[in-house]
């Protein structure tokens, strides 16, 4: 399908954890290599580890004042400085400065996330240009056993303009959305798992910058479609809980008529659409205060171009 996409090496790599201070994965694994960073060694590059939110880490919480992982946008990013400004704010524009501003601007960015929802590793991307991304992902998938805990390519697809994610500043980036998991406590299985697939996201940028080319594949998305809120009543308050029928069956197919919500007083309520969707986040605890119960995705295939290291020559073309 053409020639190759091309990019220059990758040398400089950062893997967030914390983002959300009580995702427990990224945190531990984050604060071990911090202390111990031999891991993140290649041949070719050392990774470097980061708390993104320390304070939020500290307190084992999701944020302090303000979700930061919705605080990268370019409006937050370029305004001034206020003392009156969330916490997330002003940590936002400290890890902009370090990792993607300018000349500053990191090769890579790991964020490294956990779900009370049944999502198994989940590969989030925001965009389809991210090639480089979408290749670590099929690598990921081929390397670390899907049977063990199954893996699934998931597509924001935002305009950079209005990305909001802590990965929006690095020049190429992979979030991996773990679980399930509950919130402020670390299982064994989905750590290991996740630091499997850090070290071989690593490898995988290692053998990229030695000169490994990657054919073209074909691959299967799930896009987000639309984000769906639990029933309420004229108070506000949530009259209907996610289905037992729904419950833990991310990336299952819902069809019409399926139920989807169930009251206290034993009446389901069923989905409505003429096409078949795909709901992931469900019953997330954290998107409770957001007015999400679930996100509703299609299922679409794609072609992904073949990817190969650029030559010195190839650099000033290369969609860095």
């Amino acid at each position: 399908m053409g020639s190759p996409v091309q990019y220059s090496p990758v040398s400089r790599v950062v893997i967030f954890g914390g983002t959300h201070g009580n995702e427990m994965s990224g945190v531990t694994l984050v604060k071990h290599w911090i202390k111990n960073p031999s891991e993140l060694r290649r041949k070719t590059f050392t990774a470097e580890a980061c708390l993104a939110n320390p304070l939020a880490v500290e307190r084992c919480v999701r944020y302090i004042d303000t979700d930061l992982n919705r605080c990268l946008s370019e409006a937050v990013l370029s305004a001034p400085e206020s003392e009156s400004d969330p916490y997330e704010f002003k940590r936002a524009r400290e890890l902009n400065q370090k990792y993607g501003s300018g000349s500053s601007q990191f090769d890579f960015i790991f964020d490294l996330h956990n779900t009370t929802s049944n999502m198994g590793a989940t590969f989030l991307r925001c965009s389809n240009d991210e090639i480089l991304s979408e290749h670590m992902a099929n690598y990921l998938k081929s390397r670390s056993g899907s049977q063990i805990m199954p893996c699934y390519n998931f597509l924001i697809d935002v305009p950079k303009k209005d990305n909001v994610y802590l990965q929006n500043i690095g020049k190429h980036s992979l979030c991996l959305e773990l679980g399930p998991q509950p919130h402020g406590l670390t299982r064994a299985d989905v750590l290991t798992r996740m630091r499997e697939l850090v070290n071989y996201g690593l490898d995988f940028l290692d053998l990229f910058n030695q000169g490994k080319e990657f054919p073209s594949f074909d691959t299967d998305q799930y896009r987000v479609l639309s984000r769906v809120d639990y029933p309420r009543d004229s108070a506000g308050e949530i009259s209907a809980f996610i289905h037992s029928g729904l419950q833990d069956k991310d990336y299952v197919p819902l069809k019409n008529e399926d139920p989807i919500f169930t009251t206290l007083d034993g009446e389901d309520l069923l989905y409505e659409g003429d096409k078949v969707v795909y709901p992931t986040f469900i019953n997330e605890a954290a998107y409770y205060e957001k007015k999400v119960a679930f996100t509703l995705t299609e299922k679409v295939r794609w072609k992904v171009p073949a990817l190969k290291l650029g030559t010195l020559a190839d650099y000033q073309g290369c969609p860095n």
